[in-house]
């Protein structure tokens, strides 16, 4: 979309990204689910990104600039101090977790310093540092759900039962451990897509049983085909 740019680096907290946005927002580029939750800085409000189930649309065309750092699945609630599943597919701001006052201050703070972006990061090393650190046993799950290990086989690897996976699994990423697979699985077909490969390779590779379970993750995660997820992002098609 004329004027707008997306820009995105690793940050300094272990496993997250920075990202930046200026310009308009098109509506046709959606926010799609990853595993993640976001901290955000929208105008000179901070907002907190809860766990996704579904495509998001960002409200705001205005042309105000964004940012954010995306943490990596299980890492964020341990920092804000809330269940993911509290926030699941929420977009709330920051002074409904942590007290105004507080927020308050962070918010000056930021919007005064010579890099808010900077700073934003900044805030969640501080934070990160205060705070008791992420469950590694969710961590792990993360990680090889990631990879595309099954269910089954990550609640073996880690030595926990199905049920009480489930519940770790809610508390650290807002959902069980089945729709978290599904969603990262999902990720690895775009990122194969992405990078030009043909739609029924990316399926296999990402571990879908052929090209049309692809076709009805995206429409079940996405709302899109990923003909239409391409064309947002003006990428080609590789049908």
């Amino acid at each position: 979309m004329g004027g707008a740019r997306y820009e995105e680096r690793a940050s300094a907290f272990g496993g997250a990204t920075v990202w930046t946005w200026s310009g308009p927002r098109d509506p046709a580029r959606q926010v799609l689910p990853d595993g993640c939750m976001d901290l955000l800085r929208v105008g000179d409000r901070l907002l907190v990104a809860g766990p996704d189930t579904h495509a998001f649309t960002p409200s705001g065309t205005d042309g105000r600039p964004c940012a954010g750092i995306r943490f990596a699945p299980g890492t964020a609630p341990a920092l804000l101090g809330v269940p993911a599943h509290e926030l699941r597919d929420r977009r709330i701001a920051l002074d409904a977790l942590w007290p105004g006052a507080e927020v308050r201050r962070l918010t000056e703070r930021i919007a005064g310093a010579a890099d808010p972006v900077a700073a934003l990061e900044a805030l969640a090393l501080r934070r990160a540092a205060e705070c008791e650190p992420p469950d590694p046993l969710t961590v792990a799950v993360a990680a090889l759900l990631r990879r595309g290990s099954s269910v089954a086989a990550t609640a073996r690897a880690v030595g926990l039962g199905a049920r009480q996976l489930h519940r770790r699994s809610l508390t650290a990423f807002g959902y069980g451990p089945k729709t978290l697979a599904r969603i990262l699985r999902l990720q690895r077909a775009l990122a194969l897509v992405r990078a030009g490969t043909p739609y029924a390779e990316a399926a296999c590779a990402a571990g879908c049983a052929d090209q049309a379970h692809l076709a009805r993750e995206m429409r079940d995660l996405a709302g899109t085909t990923l003909g239409g997820y391409l064309a947002a992002r003006g990428l080609a098609d590789t049908a």
